[in-house]
């Protein structure tokens, strides 16, 4: 009588213990890589776990911090499913130029997002006029693996400087950068992320600020180092006292995942963001509105099958 009670309850664990890996093996969970806290991919990246776990059933998502090259590099060798990327660092991480190792060939583009602008801020009352004015200056910039960092090495490069023409340059988040800023630690921040950023607003609320152009000859060298970087224009009024556009160099956020990650998942992620780009836009003001031909737009990155399927069957591709 002991041994069938006990037959029975090995048999009874035995269930159960097939019926939690059955479970789990149905389970999807799904490691996306954000961005730095105090940005906007934080956020963004919550917004999207919201949506996939409310949407697809049986998928959870992890959010994690990141930055754009860095997100490159951790889906490249499965340290993450999904990621936030650049399409000027995303470009260089395919083709393996600087600051990759080699190409990234399992990166493949899910959707564009909102346009990112590279943003150079000074205090109003400095004689920075133009980067070629940043020598002997103290810089902030962000952590290298952070595309804002890259972009600043490219900025001062194009306009024939380096970090070893600085006074000082503190690598460190958005939020040392404005503390720096605030203190007379720094003379000049450098940032890529949407327009009003939250840390420059943050800034302006104690200091009188001033954004520096990118002029086109500047640009013009820029492009000469990555083809990706575009003009765009901060607009006059994004930030207390801009009384003017400013010139600066604009690029894609977009979303990035393994090619070999399962083609149904990743139709699934995208069809579920677009039927939820509002929650989005709360978050980016810039995805208001946001269209399937914007969202799977060419930007020089091979797109996944999952996403092909889904915009060609919106008639975007």
């Amino acid at each position: 009588m002991r041994k069938s009670v006990f037959d029975g309850v090995i048999g009874v664990a035995l269930i159960a213990g097939l019926a939690l890996t059955a479970g789990s093996a149905a389970a999807e969970r799904l490691r996306l890589m954000t961005g730095p806290q105090g940005g906007s991919w934080y956020p963004l990246g919550g917004a999207i776990q919201n949506i996939v776990e409310s949407n697809m059933e049986g998928t959870s998502v992890q959010v994690l911090p990141g930055a754009g090259i860095a997100n490159v590099k951790a889906v490249q060798v499965g340290r993450a499913d999904m990621g936030f990327a650049n399409s000027v660092s995303t470009v260089d991480g395919v083709k393996g130029n600087a600051p990759f190792d080699s190409p990234q060939d399992n990166v493949c583009n899910v959707s564009t997002l909102y346009p990112q602008y590279f943003q150079v801020v000074a205090l109003a009352d400095s004689d920075l006029q133009s980067p070629a004015d940043f020598k002997g200056k103290a810089a902030a910039v962000q952590p290298k693996g952070n595309t804002g960092e890259a972009i600043t090495v490219h900025m001062l490069q194009a306009y024939g400087l380096s970090y070893e023409d600085m006074s000082r340059v503190n690598h460190g988040s958005y939020t040392d950068s404005v503390a720096m800023m605030k203190d007379g630690n720094a003379d000049f921040f450098t940032l890529g992320t949407t327009v009003p950023a939250g840390s420059v607003m943050d800034l302006a609320s104690a200091r009188d600020i001033k954004l520096v152009p990118i002029d086109d000859e500047g640009l013009a060298r820029m492009q000469e180092i990555n083809p990706g970087y575009q003009r765009i224009m901060v607009k006059s009024g994004s930030y207390p006292g801009q009384e003017g556009d400013v010139p600066t160099i604009g690029y894609a956020t977009h979303l990035v995942a393994q090619c070999s990650l399962d083609e149904d998942i990743v139709y699934d992620v995208v069809r579920s963001l677009y039927a939820n780009v509002d929650d989005l836009a709360s978050i980016a003001r810039a995805m208001q509105g946001i269209t399937p031909d914007v969202m799977g737009a060419d930007i020089g990155v091979p797109m996944h099958a999952g996403a092909v399927r889904f915009f060609k069957e919106e008639g975007a591709m």
